[in-house]
C-alpha cells in the first residue's frame, strides 16, 4: 500500500521518504506501527511537534489523531512546544539519583538559570527531566537533543559540556 498523497505537505519529501521507509518494515495494514519513527523524523525536521504536524502524521499513517497525541505526549523524547537549540534531558530515576543526578540537576538549574521544562532566555538550552535511558551503570546520564548520551555527569563535566555547546 502506498502512502496517501497530500497537496500541501507539512514535511519535506525527504522526511516523507524516511517515514515510508520506516512504514515499509510493517505489513501494509499496520502502517501506523511506524508512528514513533514518524514522530522522530518529523521532530528532527521541525524542531518540535506542533498540532499541525501531529495531525499530518496521523493522516499520513492513516490513524486517528488522538492515537498520535497519546504517543507524543507519553514519551519524553517528543517536544510538544518549542525548545531551545539544545535539549538537555537528565535522568533522575533512582540509579542516577543515587550516583549524583540530584547534584547534577541542581548544578544545571543554577548554571542555566532555569528549572525543568524551561528554556534559557537566549533560547540555547531547554532543561528536561528524563526517565531511564538504560545506562544505569554510567549514571548520572544526560541526553543532548535525544541523540547524544553523556555519562557520569559531574558538575565539572556539565560545565565542559555546556562550554562546548555554546
Amino acid at each position: 500500500m502506498n502512502a496517501p498523497s497530500f497537496s500541501a505537505t507539512v514535511l519535506s519529501p525527504e522526511a516523507l521518504a524516511r517515514i515510508d521507509q520506516a512504514a515499509a518494515k510493517y505489513p501494509p495494514d499496520q502502517r501506523q506501527s511506524a508512528v514513533m519513527a514518524a514522530l522522530t523524523i518529523a521532530q528532527d525536521e521541525k524542531g518540535w511537534l506542533a498540532t499541525e504536524t501531529l495531525d499530518f502524521v496521523a493522516r499520513y499513517l492513516g490513524m486517528p489523531p488522538v492515537a498520535v497525541y497519546e504517543v507524543a505526549s507519553f514519551y519524553t523524547m517528543y517536544d510538544l512546544k518549542p525548545r531551545g537549540k539544545y535539549k538537555l534531558a537528565l535522568c533522575t530515576n533512582l540509579p542516577c539519583a543515587l550516583q549524583g543526578a540530584n547534584v547534577a540537576a541542581a548544578h544545571l538549574k543554577k548554571k542555566l538559570g532555569v528549572g525543568f521544562n524551561e528554556t534559557t532566555a537566549d533560547g540555547m538550552f531547554t532543561l528536561k527531566e528524563g526517565e531511564c535511558f538504560g545506562a544505569c551503570g554510567d549514571a548520572p546520564v544526560l541526553l543532548v537533543n535525544d541523540k547524544r548520551m553523556c555519562c557520569a555527569m559531574t558538575p565539572a563535566k556539565l560545565d565542559e559540556l555546556l562550554g562546548g555547546l555554546k
